[in-house]
């Protein structure tokens, strides 16, 4: 298996020097006919990963050029999986790097772990590629800021993974809301009660054959491997991951604040802990978060309140997801409420209301939409206006979930600028919105 030090070292200056200088990358040109042939390379390829090589693999004129994961195990039964669906073989690499330097190559998704995603994404930009980026786009405040301006330096189109704004009956909910359905909204709540069991204790042992740890590390610091650092855990580990808060509340951000009409906030604050569980653990797995918004018209608060374990239902919300009767311990989904009335998402496609002191039942409907054709469909025409979760959107998103996370960790409120993009009067929040990179995997500074 090609490792990171395999790799030529011309590539490893190029990248460096693309870096540190910012070279302009040459846009593509539209695609002529929606018949010709968009090549697509998949990175980070389990879990959420794999729903992307289906997704592009179901669609006309999309193939799969190259796979790349640095788990080789996991990287050669993606290639047979591709295989297996009667698709041509696609290069397989660990490192993105490879897949980046094929011209042919059109455009990049990536579903590799929270702390790779902004510089995978400005590696893609950098080398004239589009970019399908799973939230949250970035591991800090910085990065957001980064990733959007990558996109625009280059010239690329890049999709954010908030898969809820392609839903038709979503889009619906808020042209609805906007149009005065339930009057003045004020307040949104954005709920994430997820059934999670302990991840318990894991020694440190010897990195798996196969499994390129150094590259599956990258910007983030060097760290003896374990199981709980590795697959899916990293999600609980600051050093990767932003806890359930940058992983399912991510997305009922996002929801919340496209419902509200509003992009940063005046005021954060955050409480909670990681109760019940001696495990290792690092990030919470009960949170309230409240975002105060100085919108035009008047003040809105969005709640963010991230569970573990038992939890109740509120609104119907994921009551039958397994069916009429059926038990489901989640309840993902946000509620929106106005002068007029109260409206309930529930999940990424659907939507019903209550209107009047009587409460009595409103407008509703259920329909989903394909995020990923979006994506195609912008590759196509270079109209980035037409993207449902535009990168500047996700940026905002995502920076919310850091603004959170800090004022958690630091245990108080914070008040920030977004001129500035800083917290008044508070440098040790502000030095949290970024990290030290080790010098091979630094994110660039654009702004």
């Amino acid at each position: 298996m090609t490792t990171a030090l395999d790799i030529p070292a011309g590539m490893h200056r190029r990248h460096f020097l693309m870096a540190s200088v910012g070279a302009l990358a040459v846009p593509r040109l539209a695609r002529s006919s929606p018949n010709e042939t968009v090549r697509v390379a998949c990175a980070g390829l389990r879990g959420r990963g794999k729903e992307h090589l289906d997704a592009f693999m179901g669609m006309p004129n999309v193939e799969i050029a190259a796979v790349c994961d640095v788990d080789d195990s996991v990287l050669q039964e993606s290639v047979s999986y591709v295989l297996a669906k009667g698709k041509r073989r696609p290069a397989a690499h660990s490192d993105l790097r490879h897949a980046l330097d094929d011209k042919s190559v059109d455009a990049v998704s990536i579903a590799t772990p929270n702390h790779w995603h902004t510089l995978q994404t400005v590696w893609s930009c950098q080398a004239g590629k589009d970019v399908y980026v799973e939230k949250p786009c970035s591991h800090n405040v910085f990065e957001a800021r980064q990733i959007l301006a990558a996109a625009r330096r280059y010239g690329r189109i890049v999709q954010h993974g908030s898969q809820s704004r392609s839903s038709l009956a979503l889009q619906e909910a808020v042209d609805k809301m906007r149009g005065g359905l339930i009057g003045d909204v004020y307040l949104a709540r954005a709920l994430c009660f997820r059934w999670r069991e302990s991840i318990g204790r894991a020694p440190v042992e010897p990195v798996p054959p196969g499994v390129d740890y150094d590259l599956w590390l990258g910007p983030a610091p060097k760290r003896p491997f374990t199981r709980n650092r590795f697959h899916y855990n990293w999600h609980w580990f600051w050093d990767y991951g932003n806890g359930e808060l940058g992983n399912q509340g991510c997305h009922e951000i996002d929801i919340a604040r496209w419902g509200l009409g509003v992009r940063y906030p005046a005021r954060v604050s955050a409480t909670g802990g990681h109760f019940m569980f001696d495990d290792d653990q690092e990030t919470p797995n009960t949170l309230t978060a409240n975002f105060e918004f100085a919108a035009p018209g008047g003040e809105k608060i969005l709640v963010v309140e991230i569970r573990h374990w038992i939890s109740n239902h509120e609104a119907g919300i994921s009551e039958n997801r397994n069916g009429p009767g059926k038990f489901y311990p989640n309840t993902i989904g946000n509620l929106f409420y106005g002068s007029g009335g109260y409206l309930a998402i529930d999940g990424y496609s659907s939507y019903r209301s209550w209107l009047g002191p009587q409460q009595e039942q409103g407008p509703s409907a259920a329909a989903s939409g394909d995020h990923f054709a979006n994506f195609i469909g912008a590759v196509r025409t270079r109209n980035r206006a037409s993207l449902t979760a535009e990168i500047e959107e996700g940026a905002i998103s995502t920076t919310l979930v850091h603004l959170a996370n800090i004022s958690y960790r630091v245990g108080r409120t914070l008040y920030f600028d977004p001129t500035t993009f800083s917290c008044i009067g508070d440098e040790e929040a502000t030095s949290c919105f970024r990290r030290s990179y080790r010098p091979e995997f630094t994110v660039p500074e654009i702004v």
